[in-house]
Order: structure tokens, then sequence, then C-alpha cells
């Protein structure tokens, strides 16, 4: 009887980590770490259990498909979040940045552009704006493939598609991406409204930011950022075909991290061409037309400051290390910039002023923004501090030459700092200046780039940006001014947009 009981507890022995090691087969990381944990049951298993395990192996790795990549949660969050800053840089950011710096009387007028702007925009993004821009059709437009975000949400599976990044192996929901340019375009076209602000009636408004966001900024953003993603590249050939169905200045190299040329100097040479169009305010030179709220114009600067490393840092569409870098020269620039135009400002005026101090952050941070993922810190802190000077002049040595009434300064801040940031992305991003260089997907490196011959394409790509949107903005001026008018009357004017064209007043009298 001893013997029996022995012999089945032997038996037991050496059946239990066979028997135990098959049920957790199901799941092979578990196997190779019991393997590696236990060696013990490793000699025990190899001749009862591991010898088959080891022959079914090949067998069921090569019918295995290879699968798809699979978003990340944190970088689906990240992306998530940058969306959200984004979205609080226009409203209320730059609603009351711009609402601060006009007259009294004009306050909510100001804002409700700002306000409907977003609204519109994000609704014609998601009818018709993202399928053109994103989407493969030609050097300047894309398809229909996406017209009402069709094709991205499989409501038999609940399943979302994937947007590429800028790394190999790596996507985001698409919706997040979706969203994350809704709010670039909505806020491109919301800045052109404080070059004609307090003068412009609300239809026009609206007509105008309709027109030009179709043949403006979705030619630009397709232009510019448009190209099939990482893994359509594997050898020179899949590259070269996927430069030929990229955006044209893509295509080029242009470097645009997230909207020196898309955005800023987009938005800025349309502002400039209406301060034209539409003539100067009523007043204009003869009358004070300071900021009526320095205080709504610091809280705006502020929350435009903050959303901002959303904007920059959220364009790496991933939450790694070039997010990191292009957050800190967000930082960096930006508190450069505003420190130059304080101190330039104060030596040329005696003192220094808030608006000179926030008007100079705005400054850094468009500078900044097509070179944040491309530049190192000291080549930001340099592009900032120039910024801060530059703008300073643009604002009053350039507006005075110009001779437009560009009310709230689009041109002298957005078009200057952009143009400035995006010829000095070409300078800096050299690995010879700290800068990034840009990614080789051919044999999965970096390489730099040398300096003369990417300042010469950022130049084609500042001179793209601004004869593609002066040119739609002065036709689609005249268009909105043949159907509905663009200016208001004299006496509106004088009365105030906030009574006249919405019968509301910003403050109780």
């Amino acid at each position: 009887m001893k013997k029996l009981l022995a012999s089945l507890g032997l038996a037991l022995a050496l059946l239990s980590p066979g028997m135990t090691l098959a049920q957790e087969a199901v799941d092979p990381a578990p196997v190779e770490a019991a393997v590696v944990e236990t060696p013990a049951v490793e000699a025990v298993v190899v001749e009862e259990v591991a010898a088959p395990a080891v022959e079914a192996a090949p067998a069921a790795e090569e019918a295995a498909p290879v699968a798809a990549p699979v978003p990340n949660k944190g970088d689906t969050t990240w992306m998530l979040t940058a969306t959200i800053l984004v979205i609080m840089m226009s409203i209320p950011g730059l609603a009351l940045f711009y609402g601060g710096l006009v007259r009294s009387k004009n306050m909510l007028s100001v804002l409700m552009q700002v306000f409907t702007i977003f609204a519109l925009i994000s609704v014609l993004w998601v009818v018709y704006g993202y399928s053109l821009a994103f989407t493969p059709g030609n050097a300047f437009f894309g398809g229909f493939d996406r017209v009402l975000l069709k094709g991205i949400f499989d409501p038999t599976t609940n399943g979302v598609a994937n947007a590429a990044t800028f790394s190999k192996g790596v996507v985001i929901p698409e919706f997040a991406f979706v969203a994350f340019q809704a709010t670039f375009a909505a806020i491109t076209v919301a800045l052109i409204v404080g070059a004609f602000a307090e003068r412009m009636k609300f239809s026009a408004v609206l007509l105008f930011s309709t027109l030009w966001f179709t043949f403006a900024y979705i030619p630009m953003a397709h232009m510019v950022w448009f190209w099939p993603g990482p893994d359509a590249i594997t050898d020179q050939a899949s590259y070269d075909a996927a430069m030929a169905s990229s955006g044209y200045l893509f295509a080029k190299g242009a470097l645009d991290f997230a909207g020196g040329t898309v955005v800023h100097i987009n938005a800025a040479i349309a502002g400039l061409v209406g301060a034209f169009v539409i003539g100067k305010r009523v007043g204009y030179g003869k009358e004070p037309m300071t900021p009526h709220s320095l205080t709504m114009t610091m809280i705006g600067a502020s929350l435009l400051w903050v959303g901002w490393f959303g904007f920059n840092a959220g364009s790496a569409l991933e939450a790694g290390g070039t997010a990191t870098l292009a957050f800190v020269n967000t930082l960096a620039a930006t508190a450069a910039a505003t420190l130059t135009w304080m101190l330039a400002e104060w030596m040329i005026k005696g003192k220094p002023s808030m608006l000179g101090a926030v008007s100079g952050a705005v400054a850094g941070l468009v500078a900044i923004t097509p070179a944040c993922g491309w530049v190192g810190v000291g080549g930001a802190l340099i592009i900032g501090a120039l910024a801060g000077v530059v703008c300073l002049w643009g604002v009053n040595g350039l507006k005075k030459l110009l001779g437009a009434d560009d009310a709230l300064d689009v041109f002298g801040i957005h078009g200057i700092g952009g143009i400035l940031g995006a010829l000095l992305t070409g300078v800096f991003n050299s690995w010879s200046l700290g800068g990034a260089g840009i990614p080789d997907y051919v044999n999965n490196t970096f390489v730099t780039t040398e300096i003369g011959t990417q300042l010469w394409i950022q130049a084609q790509a500042v001179g793209v940006a601004l004869l593609w949107s002066g040119v739609v903005a002065f036709i689609c001026y005249k268009v909105v001014d043949l159907i509905v008018g663009l200016r208001v009357p004299e006496e509106s004017e004088r009365e105030g947009l906030d009574v006249t064209q919405h019968g509301e007043r910003a403050y109780s009298m």
C-alpha cells in the first residue's frame, strides 16, 4: 500500500508541472516567464511537454497574420488633451485677447466673430474640410473619401480607423487627428478678424470665412502636411512614390512643425489684404483708438500661451521625446520674446508696457511654431529673442510703411513672426546648430540638413503661402462685397458694432 501511494505521488509530481504549463500556453508571455524564472520546471517539462510545443510553435507563427498597429492609450490621451488646449486658445483665449484690444463699443462683436467662426469652421471641417485636406488627391487638394468623416467609424464593430503619426508602426485613432486638426483650421480663420476689426459686417465675416477656408486654408494644409505616412516607406522606390502623392510643399521638403505657413503667414496676409480692401476705420489717425481693457488682453494672452503647448507639442502626434522638445522650445522662445520686446520698448519709449509684454509673448509663440520640433533649445531662444525685436518693428515701422489699418496688428505679429520662424527653421534645424535634423525613413535613421539648401526650401514655402493666401483672400473679399457688402455704414461704425450688428452691449451704461 505504501509503495502504491508513493508511485501515485511520483506520477502526480511529474504530471502537475506539465498540466500547469499547458493551461498557461494560451498566453505565450507567461510561458516564457515561467521558463526563465523556474529552470527546474523546464528540466522536468522538456521530456513530457516542451518537445511537442516546439514542433507546434513554428506552424502557429506561420499561420498568424501580421498584427495591425494599435493606438497607445497614452498617445491618444495626450492628443485629446492637446486638442482641448487648442480649443482654449480660440475660445476664450484669442477672443479675450482681441476683445480687450478694441474699443468697448466693439467688444462683443469681436467675441461673437471669434466664437461663431470657431463653430462654423468646425462644422465645415467635418463636412468636407478634413477630407480635402488630409486624403489623397493631387499636390494641392485631397479627395472626397472622408466627406462627413465617412469610413472612420464602423458601427457594426464599434471600430475606429487609425491615422499615422511620424513613427513607423505608431498610430492614433483617426477621430483624434480629425479633432486636433479642426482646431487649427478654426483658430487660423479666427486670427484674420483682428485685421479688419471694428468695421466689417457680421454676415460678410461669415461668408468670407467660408470661402477663404475652402480655397486658402484647405489647400495650404494639404500642401504642407499631407503625406501617406512613414509605414508607406520601405525603400527608395516606395519613398519616391510616397512623395509623388504628398502635398506640394511637403514633397519639396518644407519644414513646418505646427503651422508657421499654414496658420500664421496664411492668416496674416489674408488679414493685411482685408485691411487694404475694406479701408481704414472712421477716424483712424485722428481719434484715439486705444485698447479698452488690457486686463482682458493679458488674460487672453495667458490663455494663448498655455494653450499653445497643445498647439505645438501636440503636433508631434505622440507623447514622446519630440513632444517634450516642442514643449520646452515653446516655453523658452516665448519667454525670450517677451523680454526682448519689453526691453526694446523700454529703451525706445522710456517705459515697459503690459501691451508690449503680451505682444512679445504672442510674437514668440508665432515664431517658434514652425520650428518647435525641428530645432534645439539654443535655437529656440534665439528665434524667440529675435521675434520680440523684429515683430516690434513690424507693428510700428513696417505698419507705417504699409499704411494699412491692420487694427490688431495681425500681419505685424503673425505675418512677420511666422516668416521669421519659418526661415530660421531652415537655419537651426541643422545638427551643426543643435537642431534635430530630419528623419530618413528609407534607412530608418535621422540625417542633418544643409543650411543653405533648407533655407531656400523654407523661403519657397513662405512665398507660396503669401502668394496663394493673398490672391485667394483678395478674390474672396471682392466676391463677398458683391453679395452682401463688406463694411457697415459709417453711422453704424461710429455707434459701435455691438449695438448695430448684434443689439447688445458688453458693458451696461
